[in-house]
């Protein structure tokens, strides 16, 4: 059975998708953005700001699944400008520890509210 997860503390779906789906110990994240959840406006800064709120969503969204960035096995990146695929490593590796999700980098066109960064994963629970 599917089990829809949603959370205030990461922003609202901004189209026809739920934050994230649970079926059996498998949870889908939707893609995150840099949006700030409170005021649903995206983060202002340098790339690094928008990676780490992203990872921020991408985290709440998690623990309202009952699990934690770490559980996730596969994440999927989407760049306006592969220029900053370093700065997302680095960043990264602020937020998880070997063993690393398997991982994708994918340069695209654009982005939901002309974003530059964008991220999904699959997380698998240990306990359900």
């Amino acid at each position: 059975m599917r089990e829809v997860i949603s959370t205030p503390n990461a922003p609202q779906a901004i189209g026809t998708y739920s934050q994230a789906v649970r079926f059996g110990n498998t949870v889908y994240l939707s893609g995150q953005i840099a949006l700030i959840p409170e005021s649903m406006e995206l983060a202002e800064g340098d790339i690094a700001v928008r990676i780490h709120q992203v990872f921020k969503n991408l985290s709440a969204v998690c623990d309202a699944a009952g699990g934690c960035l770490q559980d996730i096995v596969k994440l999927n990146i989407f760049l306006t400008d592969m220029s900053h695929f370093a700065k997302v490593n680095e960043i990264m590796a602020e937020y998880f520890q070997e063993p690393y999700p398997a991982r994708a980098a994918v340069a695209v066109k654009e982005l939901p509210k002309g974003t530059d960064v964008e991220m999904d994963g699959v997380m698998a629970l240990s306990s359900y």
